[in-house]
């Protein structure tokens, strides 16, 4: 798909491949990748877009299936420039949409902010917790947001306030095609050591619970109001299922692996195939938590 785009001070890369840069490490390329050198760059950029042509965010992609057949249009991926995290008073911090969890939770921690230790145990960006309403651990974004910087796909810059968002569960109503530059999270003053070894309650909980040292997605469904998914999933029999090299973990059931050279098609069919048994089983229909977005081959 060639493409007429505007100019910019940023990088751009025709065919990119995607999937060194999602966590299955499977998947197709980008029609264009764009890196923003900075906001006013990312903003002109989008402004000058042809409006017909999609516009996708990725962050860790820790959280995402990129279909085989690549993603159409433009995906915007934030470098260095939008991974800052500042403090802004004794219980804020101000976070670029390119900060990772663990970056933001360690800030938190030095400057004595507690309550945003959950963020430790997402494997992603700031953009991406805001827009899914990233959780762990008993606490969600909604929780900590104050206010979120977008980009909107027509280039327009707008802060967003919590309530603008429409959160619901791993859901928010974030326009198509917007992509989150900062966010401003709010805790509450605590001790460093304190929060320190909350962060290591966490990680050490996470270690002994999730095939984190796999290529993997996180969790692959939403947890249904009044179960586990992880547990309907073991209960559907489906612990260790395999497709091709495509298997649900034997650690943590709610996460699909991919063994080496699996593709997208087979990890997403194999999520089917786990919606499948466990609709046969209980009766209940598992939602994907995971985003699969680009083209089928």
């Amino acid at each position: 798909m060639v493409l007429t785009l505007p100019k910019t001070a940023g990088r751009l890369t025709e065919q990119a491949p995607l999937a060194p840069l999602v966590w299955f490490k499977a998947g197709g390329a980008a029609d264009y990748l764009f890196e923003p050198s900075d906001v006013a760059d990312l903003a002109r950029f989008l402004a000058d877009l042809d409006p017909e042509i999609p516009v996708m965010g990725l962050g860790l992609g820790s959280n995402m299936i990129v279909r085989d057949g690549g993603v159409p249009g433009v995906v915007v991926r934030l470098g260095k420039a939008f991974a800052k995290v500042e403090r802004v008073d004794a219980t804020t911090l101000r976070c670029g949409g390119g900060a990772s969890g663990i970056l933001v939770s360690s800030t938190a921690r030095d400057a004595g902010i507690a309550g945003v230790e959950f963020l430790r145990s997402i494997p992603g960006t700031v953009g991406g917790f805001v827009r899914m309403n990233g959780g762990a651990y008993g606490r969600e974004v909604k929780d900590i947001l104050v206010e979120c910087d977008v980009v909107l796909r027509s280039g327009e810059t707008r802060t967003l306030a919590l309530e603008d968002l429409g959160y619901s569960y791993r859901h928010s109503e974030l326009p198509e095609g917007a992509i989150v530059v900062s966010a401003t999270f709010r805790g509450h003053e605590g001790d460093p050591a304190a929060i320190q070894a909350e962060m290591d309650r966490i990680a050490a909980e996470r270690e002994a619970s999730q095939p984190l040292r796999s290529r993997t997605g996180g969790s692959t469904f939403k947890n249904p109001v009044g179960h586990k998914a992880w547990q309907l999933i073991d209960e559907a029999g489906c612990r260790g299922l395999r497709l091709g090299d495509a298997q649900v973990s034997e650690k943590h059931c709610n996460f699909l692996l991919n063994l080496g050279s699996a593709t997208s098609a087979e990890i997403e069919e194999l999520g089917e195939e786990v919606r499948r048994r466990v609709k046969a089983q209980s009766g209940v229909t598992l939602e994907w938590e995971i985003q699969r977005v680009g083209r089928t081959n």
